[in-house]
């Protein structure tokens, strides 16, 4: 069985939402092997850092924490969409073309993938696209941008979807994936209260 990850590797000059300094991870070494017989260091960073998955409560006040969701609703069958000719945002329109069934967890492969420098136009899910996945009942969205969403007022796209119980993964990998089904391995750390997760994901052909 071949496995992809398409997880953001972490590192201080990664790329980030808007570039905003506060948002880069920092390491701090605590030990060097040379010195102490040991490697060890620290790190600092945001909870969506890279690839990370929203908890509801990121967006909804008493929402779900990142610890108290069900895991087994990320470990399951993926639908990869191509949707690189989308040139700006995802509208209901262009997911009606695919073939998305109630349930289904959806990745969005576009033009983000193929940068690893942040784009302010990056290509983001309308509120009619959000609306109609959440129509169609579907269990998860991932999304190869930093965000689902893009300077929308009242951040519609994230409560039309997390607040229908609707997961969502940002900051994936997808350059190499072709459209398709495969397994899913995304695991979330387990932070206490935690709005978000930095979070490992794996594709496995099925």
């Amino acid at each position: 069985m071949k496995y992809y990850d398409i997880s953001m590797e972490i590192s201080e000059d990664m790329m980030v939402y808007k570039n905003r300094a506060e948002k880069r991870p920092r390491r701090e070494i605590m030990a060097k092997y040379n010195e102490s017989e040991m490697n060890e260091s620290r790190i600092f960073m945001d909870l969506h850092t890279g690839t990370h998955i929203d908890a509801p409560f990121h967006m909804i006040d008493k929402g779900e924490t990142i610890e108290t969701m069900d895991i087994g609703r990320l470990i399951g069958k993926a639908m990869v969409l191509d949707l690189t000719d989308v040139m700006d945002g995802i509208t209901k329109s262009d997911l009606v073309k695919k073939s998305i069934n109630s349930g289904s967890f959806i990745l969005f492969k576009t033009k983000n993938s193929f940068s690893e420098d942040f784009d302010p136009e990056f290509i983001y899910l309308t509120e009619d696209g959000a609306g109609y996945l959440r129509d169609l009942k579907i269990r998860g969205v991932g999304t190869d941008a930093l965000g689902i969403e893009r300077s929308q007022p009242g951040h519609e796209t994230h409560k039309i979807l997390l607040g229908n119980g609707i997961i969502i993964i940002e900051g994936l990998r997808l350059a190499g994936i072709d459209e398709g089904e495969f397994m899913m391995y995304a695991l979330p750390l387990r932070i206490k209260g935690g709005d978000g997760a930095p979070a490992r994901v794996i594709l496995a052909e099925i």
